[in-house]
């Protein structure tokens, strides 16, 4: 079990370069099949450095796709175009998004900090170190693994449901 919380917050303007980035890509998707291209000369410096994103997808409040990196290994300027692109053409719970649905589409971004083991010795242990609306989760046993953002705490917001729907998220017994 790993728990995920933002790293430090950024700018207002990183921020709403990001969000331009990922619309950018999906509508660079419907018009050529692959994720936009981007550098990294951008201004601010956080978009270069290594970053893990999950892009979400929401039409009428409804999860139309949502994909991401658990481990910074591009750019986070990247690593969202990617993502966002993933989000709309790939999620395999999903079909791929309409030219007639991209107007629809809010586009929500978490970034990610570098995952952290956690030390339990049982579920209530657990879910006493859980932090709502701050962490995620990543759980793994075996072949299987499942994760919560932080916005899912909106949806689940005391720990013990949190992490049973998790668990069941996984394919492991409540």
């Amino acid at each position: 079990m790993v728990p995920m919380s933002s790293i430090d917050k950024l700018t207002l303007e990183a921020q709403n370069t990001l969000l331009r980035v990922a619309a950018r890509s999906i509508a660079h998707g419907l018009n050529h099949g692959i994720a936009l291209p981007v550098t990294t000369d951008e201004k601010d410096a956080r978009l270069k450095i290594l970053g893990a994103t999950f892009v979400t997808l929401n039409i009428n409040q409804q999860l139309r796709g949502c994909l991401g990196s658990l481990q910074a290994y591009r750019p986070l300027i990247e690593d969202v175009a990617a993502n966002a692109f993933a989000a709309a053409f790939r999620d395999p719970r999903f079909e791929r998004l309409t030219e007639s649905e991209y107007p629809l589409v809010e586009i929500h971004i978490s970034v990610l900090s570098t995952p952290e083991p956690m030390t339990f010795s049982d579920e209530e242990s657990l879910i006493t170190q859980l932090r709502p609306n701050q962490d995620g989760l990543i759980l793994s046993e075996g072949t299987r693994k499942s994760t919560f953002l932080p916005s899912v705490w909106s949806n689940l917001s005391v720990p013990k449901e949190f992490l049973i729907a998790l668990k069941r998220k996984a394919g492991l017994p409540s």
